[in-house]
């Protein structure tokens, strides 16, 4: 515990981590109000109803497109100033976000409704690309796992506050479209506040290295860019995997969201008080999935450190194998929202692995087209199995197949991770050495 607290005070004590932190904060902060409000406008409005299929539409429409395009996008990131790119993407992200408040508050939905929501989402995963690029930048290799495990898991966190938040302000506003407008609206403040605390860093503090190149770039450019980030990534063994590794939890994340999302819509009963349905009900999930994210984070350096990322990576795959099914298949508010704290600990113990291994292996020169890549791999898995839910499971969301497809999914996973090891970057040290991951 005591060299756990001593990595991070030094990581806290760096100037440089701090505001990138805090930026991060931010704009994650941000992000859980917009969500929170968007799935309250498709979710739980009197005034709109989304059937399954409906649900996963949406989510393939905000994500998708930007999916696919994500990789071209990140030759713009190994080119112009990450630094700068963040400044001007929260600013972008502030302003569409008056216009979905503005289309929500009109009734507008359908294909305009969706094509604005895919604008803010498209720059949200342009800017979670452009922190984790410039990540290395405020830390030293040996800390990489740790400000990993910091930045990301506090972002994860205040995520959810922001939803958390939004939910408690959309409990005062009015029901329907005009509250979920103005819920909407109050995304616009953290992202403009984030803004203003990345522009404290001076241009090309966080990268990329090489400034000599030009700043605009041509359509050959960017295809020759994308050519040489997709070298890179296949070309390294690691990186590969850990993507693989990714699109299987992935999937596996995907279909739990749409699962719990119908069982708290359509059939769990309350608990006494403590245990509620709808709305109040999916965010007690997400703030047990966050206790869970803050476990993973205390607990995944120091396990990264005794036996390496292989080895973790697989034992907490085995733990969602288990766990999902175990506490899921009672359908209970209860035990699904022990499933969400579960859920929450394995995707980020994963996540925190792969990105630092994804962080060692890409040169700089190429880290914004891998995290793109990255971002593309993240979206389009949870989209797919939302798409295969949406067809599959009834619309109680009580699924028995599901949940034991979830609990192969992981096994399968840690079984091939166990053969696969040696690809991994690490090696497992003593607790009493320094980090070397």
């Amino acid at each position: 515990m005591a060299g756990r607290g001593a990595v991070a005070r030094r990581l806290l004590g760096r100037a440089d981590f701090r505001r990138l932190l805090l930026t991060r904060l931010a704009s994650q902060f941000g992000d859980g109000m917009f969500q929170a409000a968007l799935a309250g406008t498709v979710l739980f409005n009197p005034q709109r109803a989304a059937d399954p299929v409906d649900v996963a539409a949406g989510f393939a429409v905000l994500l998708v497109p930007y999916s696919v395009l994500g990789p071209f996008a990140g030759v713009w990131l190994d080119r112009w100033s990450r630094r700068q790119v963040l400044v001007v993407a929260n600013v972008v992200r502030a302003l569409l976000v008056v216009g979905v408040a503005a289309l929500t508050w009109a009734g507008i939905g359908g294909p305009a409704f969706y094509l604005a929501g895919l604008a803010v989402f498209s720059v949200n995963r342009f800017v979670l690309s452009a922190l984790s690029a410039g990540l290395p930048h405020t830390c030293d290799r040996p800390s990489l796992v740790s400000a990993n495990a910091l930045s990301t898991t506090a972002g994860a966190v205040s995520t959810v506050v922001g939803g958390g938040v939004a939910i408690g302000v959309q409990s005062l506003l009015a029901d329907g479209d005009t509250g979920y407008a103005l819920l909407a609206l109050c995304a616009a403040g953290p992202y403009l506040l984030g803004s203003a605390i990345v522009a404290g860093f001076a241009r090309p503090y966080l990268g990329p290295d090489h400034t000599s190149r030009a700043a605009t770039v041509s359509a050959r450019d960017v295809l020759h860019g994308l050519q040489a980030g997709a070298r890179h990534v296949l070309g390294s063994r690691p990186a590969t995997w850990v993507l693989t590794l990714m699109a299987v939890h992935r999937v596996c994340f995907g279909l739990l969201t749409l699962l719990t999302l119908l069982l708290y819509r359509n059939t769990l009963e309350p608990v006494g008080s403590l245990f509620p349905t709808g709305l109040p009900g999916l965010a007690q999930v997400l703030a047990a999935g966050a206790v869970g994210t803050l476990l993973a984070a205390a607990l995944t350096p120091p396990a990264v450190r005794r036996w390496g990322k292989a080895r973790w990576t697989t034992a907490v795959l085995l733990l969602g194998a288990a766990g999902q099914l175990g506490l899921g298949l009672p359908f209970l508010a209860p035990t699904i929202v022990a499933a969400g704290f579960l859920l929450g600990f394995v995707a980020q113990a994963v996540k925190i692995c792969v990105d630092s291994t994804l962080q060692e292996v890409a040169h700089d020169d190429f880290r914004g087209r891998v995290f793109s890549v990255y971002d593309a791999v993240f979206n389009v898995t949870f989209v797919a199995a939302l798409v295969v839910g949406a067809l599959a499971l009834p619309g109680s969301g009580a699924s028995v197949p599901a949940l034991v497809l979830v609990a192969v999914l992981y096994l399968a996973a840690a079984v091939a991770n166990t053969v696969r090891r040696r690809v991994w970057t690490d090696q497992p040290v003593a607790v009493s050495a320094s980090a070397t991951s």
